[in-house]
């Protein structure tokens, strides 16, 4: 063993020592915008003997940056429907950097059928990974969620649900900004956009001080498709799915030199039956153990369309304006058979069944100013957006016991409407210095406001009318600011690369509730204290460290470090008491904190010719992080103890993992992956007495 390891010494420390290679950088921009081209390709042949020595595409900005040998070399850059540029016998003697290179669009070419097996590639950045799924054919036909199940450490259930390593806290940014194409926790109008909408995906696990410091989980910055060719493009996808899920979304594009135009507009229709199975035991209960068979069914009926306009102001800026409009109809079904024991026999059978209806129209207009100074990087982005959400939620609930009597109790009626209006403004400014350094500032401004109207309604069952329950009704205003600042820096030296960030986030939280009962009557009432009219800020510093270090062209190391925050939702924060059933109540915590997270992760990354592999360790810590927990009220209905649950900042959790993923192309028309993500995630925290840890693998 002690041979093979000198061995490989003695050849790393001659190549180290022998092979001298200098970095050659770049940029392509396109010759009539003077927008920069990204994916472009760029390759270096041996002058002499015409012999390809590397390769690779370009970035966000149009750069490229490759080390080679000492040497002459000719300078190929190409990119689909645009005239190559060939830059003969370039003498390679020192670091460079070459001029940038203007590519010509090619007309001629849009009568020619180009044929490519493109497949998904895989870029690591200081603070993300970034997968090109615009360049699968694989994902043809298939939806969003299907390219994002095979990025690596993205995982989607049956409902649409996104994780990132295992952990739903994520955030989605559309564009690298917040979107109603993904919703707040709502991920059924982004599943519904067709595979081919998106360019590419970033999978951002230690995200630089740019952008929000929310979600621990990280973010997953979705980037779709800005079509570069001139003329009319569209496409249009069917998607057929058993049990019912089925959707149509058109696509359309249309460029001139001055602007574009594009649209994407789709409809869906899904059913969605399933069962769920609990089982609980009590202690110091009447009943010992119950038994619950949940059934139901879910129906989706969804419309949404996206407009925006594209236009060029001059060679270097653009304005671009665009609208989203989403309506939807939604109807669940659920049926709950519960069987209560005492010991090994049933002593009684309920039945519940909820009907509930949701209407949701959501809109967002949105405002987008780029100013590319100049084509070194140099540029100030500007953002405005709005967004406001209607639902009407209607629920009826009847509950009945079937054994040994049977016994009707008063039906319920729950109608619950919440409006909703975001507004975000956000200005960002990229100066680099020199060859590799930059220097990046912004402001970011979110701005929230929910209102929710609760009005329940319970059966008098002697007369069969439904009477208004005024304790239980209310109006929740709810208030959320959110105002951040951040700089960062970066620079490059050699083969090693690093990124520093500091980001402050000032938050304000508002919230008030409206009721037929003042603070002390609802206490009374309730037994428990109420504060229908409080005030929060909160102030909190975020740093965030990115290295990476090149081992050799197509080998690299990442390390990341980041602290993250996850703030309470209204829900959480609506100190008025809500029954999820008769013998459930759900009160929320206007004293809770948020959580904080501190996150670290090592990366490899080793590309060979026909194979990608990437792999990363990672740990995270949550501290102060929600628990809900139960209290007992006393009470008992039916002989079942009336249970309060309230969340509070209890818990600490720690994950830790490693993840995996390969991509493999054997043949130009195949393409293999797969990926793996191992964690275990272990929570520790003890209220009056009883212990919530748990530990997860």
């Amino acid at each position: 063993m002690k041979n093979y390891f000198s061995l490989f010494i003695a050849i790393f420390s001659f190549t180290f020592t022998f092979a001298q290679n200098y970095t050659v950088s770049g940029k392509i921009i396109e010759k009539s915008s003077g927008l920069p081209l990204e994916y472009a390709t760029v390759s270096f042949t041996k002058s002499e003997t015409s012999e390809l020595v590397t390769g690779g595409i370009t970035d966000l900005d149009g750069k490229f940056s490759m080390d080679l040998p000492e040497g002459k070399y000719d300078i190929k850059y190409e990119f689909i429907s645009y005239k190559s540029v060939v830059l003969k016998s370039q003498n390679i003697t020192k670091n460079t950097q070459i001029p940038a290179v203007s590519l010509e669009f090619d007309s001629e070419s849009l009568d020619e059928i180009v044929i490519r097996a493109e497949t998904t590639e895989v870029q690591v950045r200081l603070d993300k990974k970034i997968y090109n799924i615009g360049k699968d054919l694989t994902t043809r036909g298939a939806t969003v969620g299907d390219a994002l199940s095979n990025v690596p450490s993205v995982t989607v259930d049956v409902e649409g649900g996104i994780s990132l390593r295992g952990n739903e806290n994520v955030r989605i940014l559309i564009n690298g900004r917040p979107s109603a194409i993904a919703g707040f926790g709502d991920t059924n109008a982004l599943t519904q956009l067709p595979a081919e909408a998106i360019d590419r995906v970033e999978v951002i696990t230690s995200p630089s001080a740019r952008y929000d410091a929310e979600g621990t989980a990280g973010i997953l910055n979705i980037i779709l498709k800005k079509e570069k060719t001139l003329g009319i493009n569209g496409s249009v996808a069917f998607n057929l799915g058993y049990p019912i899920n089925n959707s149509i979304t058109a696509n359309l594009n249309v460029r001139t030199d001055k602007f574009n135009i594009f649209n994407t507009t789709g409809i869906s229709y899904r059913d969605a039956p399933g069962n769920a199975f609990f089982n609980n035991t009590f202690e110091n209960s009447q009943f010992s153990r119950t038994i619950e068979n949940r059934d139901y069914d879910r129906l989706r009926k969804d419309f949404n369309t996206n407009l925006g306009i594209e236009y060029f102001l001059t060679e270097n800026s653009s304005l671009t304006a665009s609208g989203f409009f989403r309506t939807s109809a939604n109807e669940d079904d659920t049926k709950t058979v519960t069987r209560k024991f005492i010991q090994s026999d049933v002593n009684e059978v309920s039945l519940r069944e909820q009907k509930e209806t949701e209407d949701e129209d959501r809109y967002q207009v949105a405002l987008n100013y780029v100013n590319n100074f100049n084509h070194e990087g140099h540029k100030l982005t500007a953002d405005f957006q709005y967004e406001n959400r209607n639902e009407i939620q209607n629920t009826f609930i009847t509950e009945r016991n079937t054994f040994p009597n049977l016994q009707n109790f008063p039906s319920e009626e729950i109608l619950n409407i919440q409006d909703r209006n975001d507004y975000l403004v956000q200005a960002d400014y990229v100066l680099p210095f020199g060859e590799n350094a930059q220097f990046e500032a912004g402001y970011r401004g979110n701005y929230k406001n929910e209102i929710t109207d609760y009005t329940l309604f319970t059966e008098d069952l002697e007369t069969g009318a439904f009477i208004l329950d005024t304790l239980l009704t209310n109006t929740f205003d709810y208030t959320e600011n959110i105002n951040a600042v951040y700089s960062q820096y970066g620079n490059k030296f050699g083969k090693f690369s690093f990124l520093l960030g500091l980001r402050l986030e000032n938050t304000q939280l508002k919230g008030k509730i409206d009721s037929e009962f003042n603070d002390g009557d609802l206490s009374d009432l309730f037994g428990i204290d109420i504060d229908s009219n409080f005030d929060k800020s909160y102030l909190g510093l975020f740093p965030t460290v990115n290295l990476i270090y090149e081992l050799n062209q197509s080998e690299n190391v990442t390390l990341g470090y980041n602290r993250r925050i996850n703030r309470p939702r209204g829900w959480f924060i609506n100190p008025f008491p809500s029954r999820s059933s008769v013998t459930n109540v759900f009160q929320g915590n206007p004293d809770l904190d948020p959580a904080y997270a501190s996150a670290f992760d090592l990366g490899y990354l080793k590309r060979w010719k026909k194979l990608t592999l990437t792999s990363s360790i990672y740990y995270q810590n949550e501290t102060d992080a929600f628990e809900r927990v139960q209290i007992k009220t006393g009470e008992t209905i039916n002989g079942i103890e009336v249970v309060r649950t309230i969340p509070i900042n209890l818990a600490t959790n720690e994950r830790i993992g490693a993840e995996a993923g390969i991509i493999y192309n054997p043949v130009k028309w195949l393409r293999m992956n797969g990926s793996f993500n191992f964690f275990q995630f272990k929570t520790t925290g003890e209220f009056e007495g009883i212990d919530y840890g748990t530990t997860n693998n």
